[in-house]
């Protein structure tokens, strides 16, 4: 494979970074980050509402949509260009990630003309937020064991039931929403995806305050809810061929859209900050090799995502390439915040902002958040039994 980019490709490199170079906030990315999951506080939030604005305002948000819909008709490798940019220059978050990352390739690959043009343009220009209406307290995993009912009476199908661990729910002006809509059909069928308008009388939002403090998941409560018949993706009970592929937008979309190799460089500076025993742990082999085996798995996560945007090149939607991606990323951010717990030693037990925390106390606070990358988007565990029989052909059981 040729790992070079195309001077065309190279050419967008150029515009994207001398655009970032004029335009990025100039303390870049709020110094209180301690992750990327971290719940934002209000002034924060406003600031990268004001990013994302400015952001597709200069026509770089959803840059790989079709211009049709308000994207730039960029290729897949420009949209690796981008994000290799964007890590650069350690550039604020959008607000908007669930709607761009899962709902809008989701509508663009299964909506209807009339839903791409009502909802696509609002989820570019973050006038519209979305949450993601899938785990419930009975079925988090097993996402088919979803009790969230959906009758229809008239023109529209009545909501009833709960959904839990929903990102961005107290921001999201839309959900997409999976509901049962045929109770006696097999549990991966009578499933129907639906877009719910979060402000419908019924919809009740309550926060979940993590091990973080943060309460960035929430609980949904659907009571009678009212939803359009129009507002439905794809074919009422086939909705788990709908939500399949959302899954591997997101899957795809949490393994390969992170910089890992940018987490071992923080690493290494904490490495020659650290003093233990009259030296830094920079100086220790035994700690350079850590960093160098964190390097190279970083670099391996690079090249599997490359294979990924090979698929994709050739139209095809995402693959199985996605959980070893979402796993491998999942689990490898979790042991570097582990190893960093190490390095501080007494400093680990400093809380996020603490005075005299080393780094601002970053690492301890996304040693917290760390587990959630292992849940979210389908578990460890789910990604081992997919890769396992999908990929390897494993038997089951």
């Amino acid at each position: 494979m040729d790992f070079k980019f195309s001077a065309e490709d190279e050419a967008f490199r150029a515009e994207f970074s001398g655009w970032l170079k004029a335009n990025l906030p100039k303390a870049g990315k709020s110094e209180d980050e301690g992750d990327f999951m971290r719940e934002s506080s209000a002034d924060d939030w406003k600031r990268r509402v004001e990013w994302h604005k400015k952001m597709h305002a200069g026509g770089w948000v959803g840059i790989s949509w079709p211009k049709e819909y308000g994207g730039r008709g960029a290729t897949l490798t420009q949209q690796i260009i981008y994000n290799e940019e964007l890590a650069k220059v350690n550039s604020p978050m959008l607000v908007n990630g669930l709607g761009i990352m899962l709902v809008g390739p989701t509508i663009i690959h299964w909506g209807t003309e009339e839903q791409k043009k009502k909802h696509i343009p609002k989820i570019l220009s973050a006038d519209e937020l979305w949450c993601q209406g899938y785990s419930e307290p009975g079925a988090g995993s097993d996402v088919a064991g979803l009790q969230t009912r959906a009758v229809e009476e008239g023109d529209y199908f009545i909501v009833n039931g709960q959904k839990v661990w929903t990102s961005d729910a107290h921001h999201a002006d839309m959900c997409i929403l999976l509901v049962r809509t045929d109770p006696d059909a097999p549990k991966h069928k009578g499933i129907s995806y639906i877009l719910v308008d979060m402000h419908s009388p019924g919809v009740t939002v309550r926060p979940l305050v993590q091990i973080t403090g943060d309460a960035n998941f929430n609980e949904v409560f659907f009571e009678d809810v009212k939803v359009p018949k129009k507002n439905l993706i794809g074919e009422k009970n086939q909705g788990w061929q709908v939500a399949i592929t959302t899954l591997m937008f997101e899957r795809s979309g949490i393994g390969g859209g992170r910089d890992m190799m940018g987490q071992v460089r923080e690493l290494v500076e904490l490495a020659k900050t650290v003093r233990s025993n009259g030296h830094t742990a920079w100086e220790d082999t035994s700690v350079r090799q850590r960093l160098g085996g964190f390097a190279c798995e970083a670099a391996a996560l690079r090249y599997t995502g490359f294979r990924q945007l090979t698929r994709r090149l050739k139209g095809l939607p995402p693959g199985p390439e996605g959980s070893v991606l979402k796993l491998c990323t999942s689990e490898l951010n979790l042991r570097m915040n582990k190893f960093a717990m190490e390095m501080l030693g007494p400093y680990s037990q400093m809380e996020f902002k603490a005075p005299h925390a080393l780094d601002k106390g970053k690492w301890s606070y996304r040693m917290l958040a760390s587990r959630a990358l292992t849940i979210a988007g389908g578990t460890s565990e789910i990604q081992h039994n997919i890769i396992g029989e999908r990929v390897l052909g494993l038997p089951k059981g």
